[in-house]
């Protein structure tokens, strides 16, 4: 769809289109360019050789904006991040282009308010506009819980516990502290703000959110199977494993279960068909290419140019089993030919669907199977990607309820007939 859409472009204007996509993923493009006969050309130095360029992020400072006419940006989620360098840089690349679009299935991967800077990357309201027009601060709601807490007895403490109650209110004040300096929707803007959204953006998950048939657009199968690994022994000082709270606990978790976790998953892997593994810590990607019989792993440390080599060498198949991070290889790349994936429990819902995607996508033929491997002490990293789920499939289905109402809107807008008064005949 972005190579059709900058061919477009290209032939109505004559000029150059831009497509930025993560690393390694331009290959894949030029690749796809190549089977639907759309000529694109993949530079890495700034050279222009074509009407449509593809390049990665790392080299979006070697190109001139004022070289092109469009600008597609893969992935684009990749702009969440309001104070990040590679949004400012994307924003400002963009910002005096005729043609922009950008391209993502995880939008909103942590909250509605990262759409803002979708919004201002297009040239619709900006980032501040939009949170001043839909949303409200909820530091005031945060404040009155606390209030709350502290009449039914907490004390503010290094972990704000009441001694009565325990973890009861270290949980609680956990997820106030969550909520605080965030935005939420105004409660009268919540249509307004979908109806927003739908007048600059579209979502399809497959043709028929666009009115479409599915037809060989039915993807096979996805079986996930969640492992809970019991710790052998508990942490230092305590009976038995308890949940872990907070992100520092979390770590200590992770580390002290380190070789438990990594031995199990050498075990699902034990066969002899392709599978992926993506891991959160180095210490996990270092024992996992040692007890992985034959796996390669992509390190941060490694040259873009090794690690463009690893991915493709997995692509096509020249190894059966790849370790790595979902940040580092979890956006764009197309690995339909392997069909099992092994993944650590996290907090990030877009990690994880960007991970599975990699495997179950269009093109691939056979049933897919996701192992979620956890510990005990992991059990609310758990919940709570389960709760970010819920909220990007509702995200998702109000895009395509409200895109279809206002299609349906314009279609009888266009049936009506004008009545001319008879005054003026």
């Amino acid at each position: 769809m972005q190579l059709v859409w900058a061919e477009n472009v290209v032939r109505k204007t004559n000029k150059r289109v831009l497509i930025i996509t993560p690393l390694a993923v331009g290959a894949q493009t030029t690749a796809e360019g190549d089977k639907f006969g759309i000529e694109c050309v993949r530079s890495r130095d700034g050279k222009l050789d074509g009407k449509i360029i593809v390049t990665n992020y790392e080299k979006l400072h070697l190109f001139d904006p004022k070289d092109f006419v469009g600008v597609a940006a893969d992935e684009s989620s990749i702009l969440k991040n309001v104070a990040g360098e590679t949004k400012k840089a994307v924003t400002r690349f963009m910002l005096k282009l005729p043609y922009r679009s950008l391209w993502t299935a995880t939008a909103a991967p942590n909250d509605y308010v990262e759409l803002g800077t979708s919004s201002e990357a297009l040239g619709e309201l900006g980032y501040t506009d939009m949170l001043n027009r839909f949303f409200t601060a909820s530091e005031n709601a945060a404040h009155h819980r606390m209030e709350k807490m502290k009449r039914e007895g907490c004390y503010f403490g290094k972990d704000y516990v009441d001694q009565k109650q325990g973890n009861h209110f270290a949980k609680l004040s956990f997820r106030v502290s969550q909520t605080i300096n965030q935005w939420v929707l105004k409660g009268h803007a919540h249509e307004h703000f979908w109806r927003w959204i739908c007048s600059w953006a579209r979502a399809c998950r497959k043709p028929s959110d666009l009115g479409f048939p599915d037809g060989d657009f039915i993807l096979p199968p996805l079986t996930e199977r969640e492992h809970i690994i019991e710790p052998s022994k508990p942490a230092d000082g305590m009976l038995f494993t308890l949940p872990a709270w907070g992100l520092n606990a979390e770590r200590e978790e992770r580390r002290r279960t380190l070789k438990e976790r990594c031995e199990y998953v050498a075990q699902l892997v034990d066969h002899k068909d392709p599978a992926v593994v993506w891991c959160h810590l180095n210490p996990e990607g270092d024992m996992l290419e040692e007890m992985i019989p034959g796996a390669v792993q992509v390190a941060g440390a490694d040259s873009d140019e090794k690690k463009e080599e690893a991915f493709e060498g997995f692509a096509k198949g020249k190894f059966r089993v790849l370790v790595t991070k979902s940040r580092i290889g979890g956006f764009g790349l197309n690995w339909a030919h392997c069909n099992h994936v092994v993944t650590f429990a996290t907090h990030s819902w877009e990690q994880f669907y960007q991970s599975v995607r990699r495997c179950w996508r269009f093109g691939q033929k056979r049933p897919v199977t996701v192992d979620i491997v956890a510990t005990t002490g992991e059990k609310y990293v758990r919940e709570n990607m389960v709760r970010k789920a819920e909220a990007a499939a509702k995200m998702f289905d109000r895009l395509v309820f409200h895109m279809h109402e206002a299609q349906s809107v314009k279609r009888e807008y266009r049936q009506i007939k004008p009545e001319v008064p008879a005054w003026l005949k």
